[in-house]
């Protein structure tokens, strides 16, 4: 199936509702050699800030894919607690309206996903761009050192090559200013694919959000042992 067709069908109606929980099956699997130095005397903070998909919608609590990062982390005795901030429908101007109030805590890992509804909306990349950054400096003003993992979504092709390709350019450019981790594309390998998705076929199932957790984990690891890219200084809209 062509890609166009793959990010029609995955971003049409990614505003929804949902929650978070936990899953056995993401216990398993790639990365779960994943080792602890020493743990400190609390558990440090690890928070998704995301659309409905993060939020998952039409799923059960512990089906979410954050919910089931979480399930790995604890089977794995890593000292982190999971915060799912998962909102539905909300663009990157919503996210950003909300981040003073979910960084009231410091954060130590923040996986960022959001953008998605921009492009529904053909919403402006400019505007898209300068939101990012926002969430992303904020959040450092509150925690210098956390480590970030930037979640890449594309937008509709119908809103023509222009606005696509300048929609994809904004997230590994934002990742590279501020030394954080890239994931291209949450729903590689899950868009379009009809045993993956609910009967909308838009929103992954419980089998398709436990792909999506394994694609989050593959890169989310490296960042729950401390490693990975660093700030690179203030960046800017």
């Amino acid at each position: 199936m062509p890609l166009f067709v793959k990010v029609i069908v995955a971003l049409v109606l990614v505003g929804g509702c949902g929650g978070n929980g936990t899953d056995d099956s993401a216990s398993r699997g790639a990365n779960d050699s994943v080792a602890v130095d020493a743990a400190p005397s609390a558990p440090q903070r690890l928070l998704f800030v995301g659309t409905s998909l993060t939020a998952g919608l039409g799923l059960e609590p512990e089906e979410a894919f954050p919910a089931l990062v979480a399930r790995r982390i604890d089977s794995l005795g890593l000292p982190y607690r999971v915060d799912n901030a998962g909102y539905s429908g909300e663009t990157s101007a919503g996210a950003l309206r909300r981040i003073d109030w979910l960084v009231r805590e410091p954060v130590d890992v923040l996986v960022l996903e959001t953008g998605a509804n921009d492009g529904l909306r053909g919403l402006s990349v400019d505007s898209m761009r300068a939101n990012i950054q926002a969430i992303i400096d904020r959040v450092r003003a509150v925690s210098p050192n956390v480590r970030i993992l930037l979640v890449g979504m594309e937008a509709p092709p119908n809103l023509g090559t222009r606005y696509t390709s300048e929609f994809r350019k904004v997230f590994p450019e934002l990742a590279e200013r501020n030394g954080a981790v890239l994931l291209p594309f949450l729903l590689e390998g899950v868009a379009a694919v009809d045993s993956l998705n609910q009967g909308d076929g838009i929103h992954p199932n419980a089998a398709g959000s436990r792909r999506l957790a394994e694609t989050v984990w593959g890169a989310l690891a490296p960042l729950l042992q401390g490693q990975g890219p660093r700030a690179r200084g203030q960046g800017g809209g």
